[in-house]
């Protein structure tokens, strides 16, 4: 069974998000979601909540499994028994940075590729920080996050 993880701190989980992760189902017989706890970048949700997000968001996809974890990214694929990692690239400054975290956990695990997809044109600007900054004041935020997403996101800033 060929399995990918992609990793990340999901805060929230996006449409774009949500498109890599369906088409990734379409390669892999196993995605699963690896939502990093995070703490040093003080996340809006809190590590279950992002879980629970995340779960209802992706309910639609019988093949994506979702874990939490709070140590490094290597050591977490080799405990699910992978050997692929999946990063999205939404432009191309998006690449320096993936590029080299791709090579520095080739070096810690030589076995570990990773995989970059990107999402399709209209989920190409989205990210979770945008997401975040137009639920904060008072935007609409439907058409880029799953309809649980919104209301948490709405919740969250009344």
């Amino acid at each position: 069974m060929k399995t990918i993880v992609y990793p990340g701190t999901f805060d929230p989980i996006t449409n774009g998000h949500i498109d890599l992760i369906g088409r990734a189902c379409k390669l892999f017989d196993k995605v699963i979601l690896g939502i990093a706890s995070s703490e040093k970048k003080t996340p809006l949700f809190d590590l279950d909540e992002r879980k629970r997000l995340a779960t209802s968001a992706l309910a639609h996809l019988p093949n994506v499994e979702i874990k939490g974890f709070d140590y490094l990214l290597v050591n977490f694929v080799r405990d699910c028994n992978s050997t692929a990692v999946l990063r999205g690239l939404r432009a191309v400054s998006d690449f320096e940075y993936e590029f080299q975290m791709a090579n520095m956990n080739r070096a810690l695990m030589p076995d570990i590729e990773s995989v970059f997809l990107t999402p399709s044109e209209q989920h190409s600007y989205i990210s979770s920080s945008l997401v975040r900054e137009i639920a904060a004041l008072n935007g609409n935020i439907k058409p880029f996050v799953h309809s649980v997403t919104a209301q948490a996101l709405s919740d969250k800033f009344q």
